[in-house]
């Protein structure tokens, strides 16, 4: 189970959407107050909105490879399931896309921005979606290898 390379891949996603998880995705400077997005909440100050929906889909999507590690004996399914993890990556990066663009503007009130970046956790999503790809090409390519090997018995 350990040895396989979309084990790797996998735990590889399960440790950079931790780290999506804890650290900050993008900082916000307004007047002398930092603002930091994170997985459940953009605050700074004494301000705060909830980020609870992303919040879950980051968590969502780093629970789901985990599980899929532990089912390699069902190979389709975990295809499937690298799939739904593509599927749930881009979602949050969707999530991150609209908490930096357009709800900064929102929890603001107009106030202008004199700053804004992205932070290191933010790219993090990205590098799990091309991860995720590579052990569902894995775990195909295993399939295949087994079908063969069955037939020839």
């Amino acid at each position: 189970m350990i040895q396989r390379i979309q084990t790797l891949y996998l735990l590889a996603v399960v440790a950079l959407m931790s780290v999506t998880l804890f650290a900050p995705i993008a900082t916000f400077t307004v007047g002398e107050t930092t603002f930091t997005l994170s997985a459940f909440s953009l605050a700074g100050g004494n301000q705060s909105q909830s980020t609870l929906w992303m919040g879950i889909l980051l968590v969502v999507s780093t629970v789901l490879p985990l599980v899929t590690i532990f089912l390699f004996k069902r190979r389709q399914l975990q295809v499937r399931l690298c799939g739904a993890e593509v599927v749930l990556l881009l979602g949050a990066l969707v999530f991150i896309g609209i908490y930096y663009w357009l709800s900064v503007d929102k929890a603001f009130d107009g106030v202008e921005i004199m700053h804004k970046q992205f932070g290191w956790a933010a790219p993090m999503p990205l590098v799990s979606i091309v991860l995720t790809y590579l052990a569902g090409r894995a775990i195909f390519k295993d399939e295949i290898l087994v079908r063969s090997l069955d037939r020839i018995r």
